[in-house]
Formats: structure tokens, C-alpha cells, sequence
């Protein structure tokens, strides 16, 4: 097995959704300077604000437009007369 393989700064960090305020905390590698304290425990932790998470994500709140693109090609199968 290799020495040094994994990531040795391998913690808990809180991430904040900035568009939605949406706060959780899982264990993660990535580098922070900021600091916050986690409300359930009182603890301070590394923090992050993400652009999007699950809480902001379209495909997550259902508010995802889908587009119809077997309308599309029936239309252009009419149009250039395709079968």
C-alpha cells in the first residue's frame, strides 16, 4: 500500500448556499480560510459558500424547464419530409 496516499486534511467543513442561505456541514478536503460556528453543536468549523447546492439547483426544486425535443423532430421530419 502506498504512503501519503490520501488527503490528510480530511475534516469537517460547514457550506452555505449564498443564493438561498441553505447551510450543511459534511467532512470534506477542501482548503478554507473562513471559519464559522455550526448552530446545532456551538462548534467552529472551516466554511465555504457555494454558488448552487441541492436547495438552489433547478433539477432539485422541480422548477426545471424541459424542453420537448420529440416535437422538434417531428417537425423537422414534416418540414423536410423524412419518415
Amino acid at each position: 500500500m502506498q504512503l501519503d496516499l490520501h488527503p490528510k486534511n480530511y475534516r469537517y467543513v460547514v457550506f452555505e448556499d449564498t443564493s438561498t442561505g441553505f447551510r450543511f456541514i459534511t467532512r470534506s478536503t477542501i482548503n478554507t480560510k473562513d471559519t464559522t460556528t455550526w448552530d446545532e453543536d456551538g462548534k467552529e468549523y472551516p466554511f465555504y459558500k457555494l454558488d448552487v447546492s441541492s436547495d438552489s439547483h433547478p433539477f432539485y426544486t422541480g422548477k426545471q424547464k424541459i424542453l420537448d425535443t420529440a416535437g422538434r423532430v417531428e417537425r423537422f421530419r414534416r418540414k423536410y419530409g423524412l419518415t
